[in-house]
């Protein structure tokens, strides 16, 4: 590939990368995440070649689902791991361009608006999600919520266009099944006191306490692993124990967060999400390269 062909494509790719970045948050639930899966999706097509590539809107959705698709794959694998030792402790858009839809040039839609539609999924769904397997997940994502058709969906997951229909199909109905009424409305005010009280809890050794502020169903997130439900998550919050006497509030991303600072920088982040005034979500950020793309902001 040429130089004038490379800087082509890439100018394509950018006019695509706001829809793209919605659909791999989307997929895995992190933006962090969904900024390196975008990348990993760029890497792949800078050394694929797209001259008989029709729709590239399409295609690069299908791309970006496939690099979803590992990162959700290795994610389970390591979702028995203990989070003992990676759990932070104190240091000394509905239109989408795609194939059936057609690409932004072609029928005039908004990247953005596209990014902005898919980031309207709640909470709560986020939290369902994180139960389905990694295809059901994929199927459900690029079909009900970015219209991809079930053919494309099928050639991501290596299955048939029927067999991509049935995953959507039971996702659909557990993420159906499971919508909590209420959900992502905590105020911030009560949000605060909820995190204050899991971090007091998790000070003084208190199990029963922490069981009291987490969602049955709560997901813990680390570079390392996942660990799901709130006996295992509080079980690993007993490292926060000497965390609530440095930690300070804030917000990251917009969301209730707390902060460890070390010589007055970030060292690790804690954002939290809520379903019914308890915790659903803690993701737990402690890379330095994922640290310096949060928007990291006092409360």
């Amino acid at each position: 590939m040429s130089d004038t062909e490379s800087e082509f494509l890439a100018q394509r790719f950018e006019a695509h990368r706001a829809h793209l970045r919605a659909v791999a948050h989307r997929m895995l639930g992190s933006a962090a995440e969904a900024d390196d899966a975008v990348q990993e999706a760029w890497f792949r097509v800078s050394r694929a070649d797209t001259t008989r590539v029709d729709n590239l809107g399409g295609w690069l959705t299908t791309v970006v689902g496939r690099v979803c698709l590992d990162m959700l794959r290795s994610r389970k694998s390591r979702a028995e791991e203990s989070l003992d030792a990676t759990m932070p402790r104190p240091a000394a858009s509905t239109s989408v361009p795609g194939s059936a839809r057609g690409s932004v040039s072609a029928d005039g839609t908004d990247p953005e608006q596209d990014a902005l539609l898919a980031d309207s999924v709640g909470v709560a769904l986020l939290v369902v999600l994180d139960t389905l397997t990694p295809a059901e997940r994929l199927a459900f994502v690029l079909h009900d919520l970015f219209g991809v058709p079930y053919e494309e969906v099928g050639a991501v997951v290596d299955r048939t266009p029927t067999a991509a229909r049935q995953l959507a199909s039971r996702a659909r109905r557990r993420v159906r099944g499971a919508e909590v009424p209420g959900a992502g409305r905590t105020r911030p005010r009560r949000q605060r006191e909820v995190v204050d009280a899991f971090l007091a809890a998790a000070r003084d050794g208190d199990f029963e306490g922490l069981l009291d502020v987490l969602d049955p169903d709560v997901i813990a997130r680390t570079e390392a692993g996942v660990a799901t439900g709130a006996a295992a998550v509080a079980r690993g919050a007993a490292t926060y124990g000497s965390l609530a006497a440095v930690a300070r509030p804030g917000l990251v991303d917009g969301a209730t967060a707390v902060l460890v600072l070390v010589g007055g920088r970030v060292e690790r982040a804690l954002k939290f999400a809520f379903v019914r005034d308890r915790i659903a979500v803690i993701d737990i950020v402690t890379d330095p390269q994922r640290l310096s793309r949060l928007d990291v902001r006092p409360a």
